[in-house]
């Protein structure tokens, strides 16, 4: 993994004044060899991925590594590519968490593929700013008609479409989708209660929902005390209880407040858990509030027929999102997002200023999905989403999500047949939730215990997993979902889990 490759020049690529090279700023020839070099390295780095600790090892004592090995000022001169392909191992590699190693099961995946990889690299080349239609038609047309491919995956319903009120659009990342809309779901109530409501618009949501619904109010200017994380518990599986729910808008409203906004997930977090989207979305359409449904992680599950029982009562949401990016083999950043009515995004989002002006948008024929999101700018994401599907298609990915939860059902039967584990919680997707169970005398309920038996395993950089809390217990989470994850892999895993467990219960 060093990027060898043939070099036109005596210190890497091309020649330059002073004996050194020249890289210019764009020419095909320099980019045909670098960039057939860097593929290589690449290449090469997946090859070997599973022999890196998976989790970066200066993490455990050495905050500021790399400070001590860069200059602190940028190099007057041009260095050569052999020169910058040597730091990247030496020292970029050695600081890096390997997320597609297939020892990795910490936190959710974030897939790349070779698809993804490619269409990466596409976009990188047009390098368009494609923030309205005029700026790149195909940029703008590509990204409506994937989207509506993929809503027909899902089976959203028809109202979802670009064809009717609504639509998709690419945003980067779950937090930036559950902003834009919560600013729609503000901007609508602001204009039906008056200007002067803000101070009285509620929000609700378990407590076991994605922090970027904070962060969002947060932005949106929610009051802090007008958050209502509602409490879920192993008695609904963590979901969230719609009587809950209920309660809490009945005291706000007898309070004089407002609610206005109810977000719902498919597949915390913590612990992969769904909440009643039928019954949520008939608490929303009663009060005439905003109703969300959040995705994230389960929502590619979802394009398998055995799973998509999860969505029902999407069809009761106004807005609806799910991750490309973290399993459904397509490289960070593509989060997907689908409204109902983009009227709400656009009047909340929309800028109109003279330098932007063009015939078509003020026509109103065309989509500026400049007025769907945060920022002005944009990249041409949905390239690498459309390639995934190009290049895998619907079958393939339908097996690539279901060969996971297969090897999240054979983690979940290991736990279950080890007497000193439980799981915690029912697996319904790939994660599964599971604990070293403490001895009786035990003082904290087995917290230390299981922080002592992730950390042991994490220090080896053999695998990768993290933790969560649920109902006071420390959980350590395994989540299958690297694309290069295979049986070997887990029964790794257990094995590395089992025999540190033995030495942690053997000095109590």
């Amino acid at each position: 993994m060093n990027g060898s490759g043939s070099s036109s020049g005596a210190n890497g690529v091309g020649g330059g004044m002073d004996g050194g090279w020249s890289l210019r700023p764009m020419d095909a020839e320099q980019l045909r060899e670098c960039g057939h070099r860097m593929v290589d390295f690449v290449a090469d780095y997946y090859k070997s991925i599973g022999t890196f600790p998976v989790l970066s090892q200066v993490q455990m004592g050495s905050p500021g590594y790399l400070k001590e090995l860069l200059p602190d000022t940028a190099p007057n001169k041009p260095d050569t590519l052999d020169a910058v392909f040597k730091d990247i191992q030496e020292k970029i590699v050695p600081g890096v968490t390997h997320w597609q190693s297939p020892n990795y099961f910490a936190y959710y995946p974030s897939n790349s593929s070779t698809a993804g990889f490619l269409g990466e690299m596409l976009s990188a080349a047009f390098n368009i700013v494609g923030f309205s239609w005029i700026t790149s038609p195909a940029a703008t047309e590509l990204e409506v008609i994937v989207l509506d491919w993929f809503a027909k995956m899902l089976k959203l319903p028809s109202q979802f479409m670009s064809t009717d009120l609504g639509g998709g659009v690419i945003q980067g990342t779950a937090s930036e989708a559950a902003l834009v809309v919560l600013l729609a779901a503000r901007d609508r109530a602001l204009r039906r209660h008056g200007r002067t409501s803000l101070e009285k618009l509620v929000v609700y949501a378990s407590d076991q929902t994605h922090s970027a619904l904070q962060k969002a109010c947060q932005i949106a200017g929610i009051f802090p005390e007008n958050i209502r994380a509602v409490k879920a518990d192993c008695n609904t599986n963590y979901a969230v209880s719609p009587e809950a729910i209920s309660e809490a808008i009945s005291t706000d409203l007898s309070s004089g407040l407002i609610p206005f906004f109810i977000c719902a997930t498919v597949g915390t977090t913590s612990s992969s858990a769904v909440d009643p989207l039928p019954v949520l979305g008939q608490i929303a359409k009663a009060h005439d509030m905003w109703f969300h449904i959040d995705a994230a992680y389960a929502g590619s599950a979802c394009i398998c027929p055995e799973y998509r029982h999860h969505l029902d009562g999407v069809e009761g949401a106004d807005s609806f999102n799910m991750n490309a990016h973290k399993w459904f083999l397509t490289n960070f950043d593509c989060s997907l997002l689908w409204v109902k009515d983009r009227t709400y995004l656009i009047q909340s989002l929309s800028t109109n200023p003279e330098f932007l002006k063009n015939k078509a948008s003020q026509a109103n024929s065309v989509v500026d999905f400049k007025d769907w999101q945060i920022p002005l700018g944009r990249r041409f994401r949905s390239l690498k989403l459309w390639m995934v599907l190009r290049l895998y298609g619907v079958e393939n990915l339908q097996r690539y999500i279901r060969k996971h939860i297969e090897l999240a059902k054979l983690f979940e039967q290991l736990v279950v047949s080890d007497s000193r584990f439980e799981v915690v919680t029912p697996r319904t997707f790939s994660l599964v939730c599971f604990r070293l169970l403490p001895p009786a005398s035990n003082q904290d309920n087995g917290r230390k215990l299981n922080y002592d038996l992730m950390d042991i395993a994490n220090s080896s950089g053999n695998i990768f997993i993290s933790h969560t809390v649920l109902s006071g217990k420390f959980i350590l989470r395994f989540a299958v979902g690297a694309p290069l994850t295979e049986e070997q892999h887990v029964f790794a895993a257990w094995k590395l889990l089992q025999d540190e467990a033995t030495k942690l219960l053997g000095t109590l």
